[in-house]
C-alpha cells in the first residue's frame, strides 16, 4: 500500500495553551487546522500516485501483480465525530476526484473512519492500494503499515511540495543506537531511490529497489530489528554490491 499523508498541518501546527479556569483547574486547548488547499493537493497527489502505480503493474507479468484490481484511493477521516474540519477534508478530497474527468473514470475512491482503518490495515492489509489521510492519522498509519512488514527500517518515504522533494525514512532518527552500527539502512537506501524516482530516473530507482529486495530475499543480511547480526555497514555493501 501507498500512504499519502498531509504533511503541514492538522494538529501539527503546534498552537495550543495551557490555561487555568477560575476554580484553579488546569486544561489545555490545542488548535486543529484543516484548509481547502492542502486537503486539496494531498488528494490530488494520491489519485495521481494510483494512476502511476496502476500504470507500473501494467509493466509486470500477471502472476507478479499483487493489486489486480483497478486503483483505489481510500479516504481516511472521523467525519462522524469532527464535522467541521474532518468534513472540509473529506469533501475537498472527493471533489478532486469529481473534478477530474480522468480521476473519476479510472480510480475507485472508498472512504473509512480512521479507527476502522487502523483495524482492517491489520486484519486485510491486501484490501488497500492508496491511502490518503490528514497529518496525524497519516502518521499513525504510517508507523503501524512498517508493522506489517516487519520494520520501520524497512519502509521509505518521501515529503513531496511543489517545487522540491526530500526522501527520508519513514522510521526518523535513533539517537539511543547512534555510533552501533546496527541500525537497518534499507529505509534510508529505498528513500534514495524515491527521491530518483520522482525527479524522473524511473531506471535507476528500480535498480536500487531491486538491489534491496535481492538482499533481503537472500536472508543472510538482516540487522538486529529483524532479527539478525548483520550490521548497518554490511547491509549496505550487500546491497552496493547488487547493484
Amino acid at each position: 500500500m501507498l500512504i499519502i499523508r498531509e504533511n503541514t498541518e492538522c494538529l501539527y501546527i503546534k498552537q495550543e495553551e495551557l490555561l487555568t479556569d477560575e476554580n484553579g483547574n488546569k486544561y489545555a486547548v490545542a488548535t486543529r487546522k484543516i484548509t481547502e488547499r492542502a486537503s486539496a493537493r494531498a488528494g490530488q497527489m494520491a489519485f495521481t500516485m494510483a494512476l502511476q502505480r496502476d500504470a507500473m503493474r501494467k509493466t509486470l507479468e500477471p502472476e507478479q501483480r499483487i493489486w489486480k484490481n483497478k486503483p483505489r484511493v481510500t479516504i481516511v477521516h472521523k467525519s462522524n465525530v469532527l464535522s467541521i474540519t474532518d468534513g472540509l477534508w473529506r469533501e475537498t478530497v472527493r471533489r478532486v476526484h469529481e473534478s477530474n474527468p480522468d480521476f473519476k473514470d479510472r480510480v475507485d475512491i472508498e472512504e473509512q473512519l480512521v479507527d476502522s482503518m487502523v483495524y482492517r490495515m491489520f486484519r486485510e492489509p491486501d484490501a488497500f492500494d492508496v491511502i490518503v489521510a490528514p497529518n496525524m492519522y497519516g502518521d499513525i498509519i504510517s508507523d503501524g503499515a512498517a508493522a506489517l512488514v516487519g520494520s520501520l527500517g524497512l519502509v521509505p518515504s518521501a515529503n513531496v511540495g511543489d517545487n522540491f522533494a526530500v526522501g527520508e525514512p519513514v522510521h526518523g532518527s535513533a539517537p539511543d543506537i547512534a555510533g552501533k552500527n546496527i541500525a537497518n539502512p534499507i529505509a534510508a537506501i529505498r528513500s534514495a531511490a524515491m527521491l530518483l524516482e520522482n525527479k524522473g530516473y524511473a531506471e535507476a530507482a528500480a535498480a536500487i529497489y531491486r538491489a534491496a529486495d535481492s538482499v533481503l530475499d537472500e536472508g543472510k543480511w538482516s540487522t538486529p530489528d529483524l532479527g539478525g547480526t548483520a550490521t548497518t555497514t554490511q547491509v549496505t555493501d550487500a546491497v552496493c554490491k547488487r547493484l
